[in-house]
């Protein structure tokens, strides 16, 4: 389905929970949220309902977040379910690969085709300092996980912070040099509970100047990020500028979050409930949604924050 600029929405981002096993500065508070209550949160029955009515519209992809997607019980009968629907193409998840190690295997034979990754750092005291109580040997065992049990491709997401990261660009380059995966560089947004200045924000155009030997690869279908690459490297790069280089016009995204609301855009206060449609109604209301995405998120930068009344934890990453 189409919506009224013409780009075609075929991508939903479900997030199953709005709650973590770590503390991401840049996602959630310190303390953690307060757990909602069992009917603030969309049972997984429902998710299966708005899913199968999304993709009856038109819906190509689905992609799994949170919070941390892997704390929600019963993640591994959502996916089984989802992957089921006939005309999905694609289901995906994020997540902090902490319990990819014990749930990996399930969740691949449920159907699940690929993984995202959170990994803002390779040295160990500045995990911890960015997600405040996790350890970088779970996040690597979590990535030595989804490599052994064949997803592809698998993603590790980095958020580019200025004087906490950016002077490891390189040393995480290189890990498309020995592994096949895509190292995707992310700018930080003006959003959510994290005590960042201006002097945080950095471009992403950063990352080509810290490794020039990187060249332009090929698209990957369609999404956000410019692709490089290491010349004869198996892995690539992908640089993702919401702040210097915005994607709007090619935006093809819905968001559900998981107290049931859609958000035709991430940056904006514009949301509808879905928690008690069904049917007509609901496919009505997805319709809505995307007829009303609009064409573009306000003005991004440090004196001109998102106009999402949101966390992060709380839409979905």
């Amino acid at each position: 389905m189409r919506d009224s600029f013409g780009r075609e929405i075929s991508y939903l981002r479900i997030s199953v929970t709005d709650l973590c096993n770590l503390r991401c500065q840049y996602c959630m508070p310190a303390e953690g949220v307060e757990k909602k209550c069992h009917h603030q949160i969309l049972p997984l029955e429902q998710v299966v309902e708005i899913a199968r009515a999304a993709v009856a519209l038109g819906i190509r992809k689905i992609r799994l977040t949170g919070g941390e997607p892997l704390v929600r019980r019963g993640i591994v009968t959502l996916v089984e379910q989802l992957a089921a629907l006939e005309g999905l193409e694609e289901l995906a998840m994020t997540t902090n690969g902490v319990l990819l190690p014990q749930l990996g295997p399930a969740l691949r034979r449920a159907g699940l085709n690929r993984v995202n990754l959170s990994l803002d750092t390779l040295r160990a005291e500045r995990y911890r300092a960015i997600t405040r109580i996790g350890r970088l040997e779970d996040a690597l065992a979590g990535l030595d996980a989804a490599l052994r049990l064949g997803f592809s491709p698998v993603k590790l997401n980095a958020v580019l912070i200025g004087g906490f990261n950016d002077d490891e660009i390189g040393d995480l380059v290189a890990l498309t040099e020995r592994l096949p995966v895509e190292m995707r560089f992310i700018e930080l947004m003006p959003m959510g509970t994290g005590d960042f200045g201006p002097g945080a924000y950095v471009p992403c155009d950063r990352v080509l100047q810290a490794v020039p030997a990187l060249v332009p690869a090929e698209d990957d279908s369609g999404g956000t990020a410019r692709r490089y690459r290491l010349p004869g490297a198996p892995g690539a790069v992908g640089l993702i500028s919401p702040l210097s280089r915005h994607f709007c016009a090619s935006c093809n995204r819905l968001r559900l979050t998981a107290d049931g609301y859609l958000k035709p855009c991430l940056h904006s206060a514009q949301e509808q409930s879905v928690a008690e449609l069904h049917g007509a109604a609901l496919t009505e209301a997805l319709r809505r949604a995307i007829l009303e995405k609009p064409g573009c998120h306000d003005r991004l930068a440090w004196d001109s924050p998102t106009k999402t009344e949101r966390t992060m934890n709380e839409i979905g990453g």
